[in-house]
This record gives structure tokens, C-alpha cells and sequence, in this order.
């Protein structure tokens, strides 16, 4: 019994890591794929892709450790990726960003270990 409720919080645990994740690429891609809005934004640009990328990675590593080995090489690549697509969408593409968001990534499975 409870080998079989462990499993099944298992299986809810990387469900939701797996749904909050895919719900946070989904806001990194279109708040860094559209055009910039005039806002003024507490902190610096590269604090925000720090912080952004950090809370990418979180969620798998508080309840899905073992998708770590794909999820963090994969959030640095959706980072790199970002940054590439950038100059088509009238944004520009920075190595420091991507720097913060692989920094951040890292960051936010330390964190959350």
C-alpha cells in the first residue's frame, strides 16, 4: 500500500514538474519572441533571464530529479535557441543572455536540490 501510494505521488510529482515546466517555456518563449513592450522593469535584463530560467528548471529539480539529465541540457539549448530567433523578430540577440540563462538554469536546479 504504501510502495503503491509513493508511485503514484511519484507519477503526479512528474506530471506536475513536467506541466509547470512546459507552462514556463511557454511564457519564456513568447515574453522573449514578441516585440519588447515599453515597460519599466525593476532590475536589469540579464536578472530577468536569470531569474526566468531558473524557475525553468526548478520545478524538475524539487519533483523529478532524474529528468535533470535531459531538462537542464535541453532549458541552456531553449536559452541558445531564444537567442537565435531573436533577430527575426526584431529583438537582438545577446551572448550575455544567453550566458544568464544558462547560469540561471543551473541556478534554479541547485536551488531546488
Amino acid at each position: 500500500m504504501v510502495l503503491a501510494n509513493a508511485l503514484k505521488n511519484s507519477r503526479r510529482n512528474h506530471q506536475i514538474a513536467l506541466g509547470v515546466t512546459t507552462c514556463l517555456a511557454l511564457v519564456i518563449a513568447y515574453l522573449t519572441l514578441t516585440p519588447m513592450p515599453n515597460l519599466s522593469l525593476a532590475g536589469s535584463d540579464k536578472t530577468h533571464h536569470l531569474i526566468a530560467f531558473a524557475a525553468l528548471t526548478m520545478p524538475a529539480a524539487v519533483l523529478y530529479r532524474r529528468a535533470l539529465a535531459w531538462m537542464l541540457p535541453s532549458a541552456i539549448a531553449f536559452g541558445g535557441l531564444i537567442e537565435i530567433l531573436q533577430p527575426y523578430v526584431n529583438r537582438q540577440a545577446e551572448w550575455a543572455d544567453f550566458f544568464a540563462d544558462g547560469f540561471g538554469a543551473i541556478l534554479g536546479v541547485i536551488i531546488g536540490l
